[in-house]
């Protein structure tokens, strides 16, 4: 893993943008992975309070690999207890190790 925890990905306005490729603005560049339903279905905060909105399966990734992150409280339930589950699964960068 060649990237620090302290060092936070690239941030994207949440909204109606997406990322390269159609791929909701929570996933990574270098993460080949697709989306998993609604490219707006969470929003993961960083510790110094910026929001990135994607689909449940990049935010997880996201919060897996970012210290002090958390799912934004507005999130449902539902939602957010699985992005939790999954994260906790995950090593960060998960995408680096083919996972």
């Amino acid at each position: 893993m060649n990237q620090p925890l302290d060092t936070p990905p690239p941030w994207r306005t949440t909204g109606a943008h997406t990322a390269s490729h159609g791929r909701c603005p929570a996933a990574a560049a270098k993460d080949p992975t697709p989306c998993e339903g609604p490219r707006d279905a969470a929003t993961i905060v960083d510790r110094h309070g910026r929001e990135s909105a994607g689909c449940v399966h990049h935010c997880a990734r996201l919060l897996a690999g970012l210290e002090g992150a958390r799912v934004h409280p507005f999130v449902p339930a539902p939602q957010a207890l699985d992005i939790y589950s999954r994260a906790r699964e995950l090593p960060p960068f998960a995408w680096e190790i083919g996972r």
